[in-house]
């Protein structure tokens, strides 16, 4: 298993701009479904957009590496 890595310098709640774009149209309800995850707990959510399931950030720190899937909500990517 690899060495774990530390997180980057922001909140779990703010995805890295490059895997979720400011000015992604549906950003706002996006960020709301994530949130809405992290307090219940919850390994991910279905995205607004696509239907599909979206592991959280909390999931993937948990794990304490980058996988290297471009992650949504990867808190590894700087």
């Amino acid at each position: 298993m690899p060495e774990r890595t530390p997180l980057a310098d922001r909140p779990l709640t703010e995805p890295h701009p490059m895997r979720l774009s400011p000015a992604h149209p549906a950003r706002d309800e996006i960020l709301a479904e994530h949130a809405a995850a992290l307090q219940r707990g919850d390994m991910g959510y279905l995205d607004p957009v696509t239907g599909l399931f979206v592991m959280t950030a909390a999931v993937h720190a948990e794990r304490g590496f980058c996988c290297e899937r471009g992650c949504r909500h990867c808190p590894y990517v700087l």
